[in-house]
């Protein structure tokens, strides 16, 4: 990964004479002496490389020439008996390829001086946010404290000049979301060679994600989907307790995040092996969907006009099934688009400026059907990289048609 590169991507789109702090954050307490698992702020690990906490990346561009600092915690030996390593001054150079390293001790000091010796009439920090209710994350805490510290000096916001380079990926990026992909599908087959009636959701959840451990994937890029039956036709089901029976289908919406990029894939399975003739017909309304929207994506398109050649294809199939009897009606049984950006964030960051796909955009594919009455939730996605003249599935590979499904499963 080329990240300083990305540094002076994003010093090229900062004002001059301001500064941006990035932290990647600290640990979140849950209870007692247990934490959370530590998420490194994402746009730190995009400019960096680094995903460990109590760092922080200082760009200045208030000097000249610009300047690239890292802050990372300083070993504590005692301290590493208990909990492991730190990653050292050399690790963290070699890593991120930024030369001057130092201990976050200086930052203070550091920043001070700038303030102090510099023109700097901006300060940049990632404030975003994704609903007011959300309680503040480290970066929002420590641009609050900046602001009052400082409150002649404007602070902006990051998090817009980092999201208009990630939504386009580098061919670095396109190999690592290809792996997790590959990982992804090998354990779906590990999922269809173990799944049978009787068994509990969560059980087919562990397979996946024992397999993708198994195969180098860190953990999953989100909390796996597994719903059975009429489970299938609620979006973001994941309590995952329900047992799957026999003439039902399990909707799995899963993906493995390895080397920080995720795969977002979504199968639907038969339990017992065969779709009933109702099933595979709405199956085959959303698999005409999905290989459309593959088909007609390519550069100058938004996900607006994919989700509306989506609903199109949907709308058709529902009206020769007789459930609807207007194109306009095929939101009561869709109700989601069929696109979003992926990458370090399985919905990966966009900015409304550059809504047009571009070549190196990842998007996901994801047409569904969730029909109530007939307890039936389809849904079926890939990832598509956008070329030059069109979009290549990354994620080909994984078996999608009922015939290939039936067949693998029959076989094992």
């Amino acid at each position: 990964m080329n990240y300083q590169k990305r540094r002076e991507q994003v010093l090229d789109k900062m004002e001059k004479g301001s500064i941006a702090i990035l932290y990647s954050g600290g640990e979140v307490h849950v209870s007692a002496d247990e934490y959370a698992r530590f998420e490194a702020n994402r746009n730190f690990f995009y400019l960096t490389g680094l995903r460990r906490e109590e760092m922080a990346l200082v760009l200045d561009k208030a000097a000249e020439p610009a300047k690239v600092t890292l802050f990372i915690e300083k070993a504590d030996p005692d301290m590493e008996r208990w909990y492991g390593r730190k990653v050292t001054v050399e690790e963290a150079k070699e890593i991120s390829g930024i030369t001057d390293v130092q201990f976050m001790e200086n930052l203070p000091g550091a920043i001070n001086m700038k303030m102090v010796r510099e023109d700097v009439e901006a300060v940049y920090f990632d404030t975003y946010r994704h609903t007011m209710s959300d309680l503040p994350d480290y970066n929002v805490v420590k641009a609050g404290e900046f602001a009052a510290a400082y409150p002649g000096v404007c602070v902006k916001n990051l998090f817009p000049l980092a999201a208009s380079l990630r939504m386009w990926k580098d061919a670095d990026e396109v190999a690592a979301v290809k792996e997790a992909i590959g990982v992804t599908k090998t354990a779906l087959e590990f999922v269809m060679k173990n799944l049978k009636p009787g068994m509990k959701e969560y059980q087919a959840q562990a397979d996946f994600e024992y397999m993708i451990r198994r195969n180098g994937a860190e953990w999953p890029a989100f909390p796996t989907i597994a719903g059975s039956g009429i489970n299938a036709t609620m979006l973001h089901y994941d309590t995952n307790t329900d047992t799957c029976e026999d003439g039902k289908l399990i909707l799995l919406d899963l993906g493995a995040r390895v080397n920080g990029y995720n795969a977002d894939i979504t199968r639907t399975y038969p339990v017992g092996g065969k779709y009933t003739d109702r099933q595979k017909a709405v199956y085959n309304i959303v698999l005409a969907a999905n290989r459309r929207v593959a088909k007609e994506a390519k550069p100058g398109m938004t996900c607006a006009q994919l989700n509306d050649i989506c609903k199109e294809v949907l709308a058709k199939g529902l009206m020769e099934l007789g459930l609807i009897e207007k194109k306009e009606d095929v939101t009561k049984y869709y109700m989601h688009g069929v696109s979003h950006h992926l990458g370090i964030d399985v919905h990966d960051v966009t900015v409304a400026s550059q809504a047009k796909l571009c070549p190196g955009a990842i998007i996901t594919d994801e047409p569904g059907l969730y029909i109530d009455e007939w307890e039936i939730g389809i849904r079926i996605e890939d990832d598509l990289l956008i070329t030059q003249d069109g979009a290549e599935v990354l994620s080909e590979a994984i078996i999608r048609t009922p015939e290939e499904i039936e067949a693998f499963m029959a076989g094992n």
